[in-house]
């Protein structure tokens, strides 16, 4: 005689109901975002997943809470051509930088009128008629204000890699390309033309609501550190300013992790199971005067 289907349904649906229930009392799952990534420290330091996909999870969480303005590089350091000038002006620091790509501008920095390709300079070499406004790409002008990873489906989207930022008044304020982004989550993609330089471990970005910020590299030594920020730090226990950071913590610190240390705000910006890669640094308002 065969069971009838609701009598098997009925016998299947508590034994299932009475596993999630026990399931749900041995590893309750996570509610919010700090919880999924509690259990997935958790599944690391169990061996479950390696340090670099706990870093790139990270990432991938990190790039929807930050900003353009986090991670753009400011306008200072940016790298442009000016096309009011003749070539011969400009080419040699095409050929010192070795990017890819370069906002054009016409006399002035605020004046963006396209993005310049590298590769189309070859037709400078090989025709008699060659005007550089011709090969300009159009530019994409963004906000300060974008969120990365809507900027990341932008840029997939529309197939660009780089974008110049502008600030509330229209100004530009500095450029972001699709490697910044990425980067975030997979970390630092280094190509043959990359070079560790002292210069770059300490940007300087535009100031926050209490004063000076800079983005901050963690392999920074502390002495270079203090000279560009004015800080007085001692390296006796560590040599670099991650080293400086993890001592204050007591552990590793973790993206998101936020802390003060002598009148300035530390914000770690990108970090792995093993050690923190980049900080955001900001002053901090000064202590109220004491009425003794």
């Amino acid at each position: 005689m065969q069971d009838h289907p609701s009598s098997v349904k009925s016998d299947a649906k508590p034994h299932r109901s009475l596993f999630e229930r026990l399931t749900a009392l041995i590893s309750p799952e996570p509610e919010n975002r700090a919880e999924l990534l509690e259990v997935l420290h958790d599944a690391h330091e169990r061996n479950l997943i390696d340090a670099d996909a706990l870093s790139m999870i990270e990432g991938v969480f990190q790039v929807s809470d930050l900003a353009v303005r986090d991670i753009m590089v400011p306008r200072s350091q940016m790298d442009t051509i000016d096309i009011s000038k003749p070539i011969e002006t400009w080419m040699p620091e095409v050929l010192a930088t070795s990017h890819s790509r370069f906002p054009a501008v016409d006399g002035e920095r605020d004046k963006v009128v396209g993005i310049l390709l590298a590769k189309d300079l070859l037709r400078y070499y090989a025709e008699e008629s060659f005007d550089v406004r011709d090969m300009l790409r159009p530019a994409i002008f963004i906000p300060e204000s974008k969120r990365l990873n809507v900027l990341l489906r932008d840029f997939r989207a529309n197939r660009n890699h780089m974008a110049v930022v502008v600030d509330e008044y229209g100004g530009v304020a500095g450029l972001i390309t699709i490697e910044d982004v990425l980067e975030q989550i997979v970390g630092d993609i280094e190509d043959e033309y990359d070079f560790d330089e002292a210069e770059d471990n300490v940007l300087a970005l535009k100031d926050g609501p209490h004063g000076a910020r800079w983005r901050v590299k963690a392999l920074t030594e502390i002495e270079q550190f203090n000279e560009e920020v004015g800080s007085r730090f001692s390296d006796d226990d560590a040599d670099t300013i991650g080293g400086l950071v993890a001592n204050h913590v007591g552990r590793v610190p973790r993206k998101g992790d936020e802390f003060d240390i002598d009148g300035l705000h530390f914000e770690v910006l990108r970090a792995d199971a093993r050690q923190v890669h980049v900080l955001l640094v900001s002053q901090l308002p000064p202590a109220p005067a004491s009425d003794e």
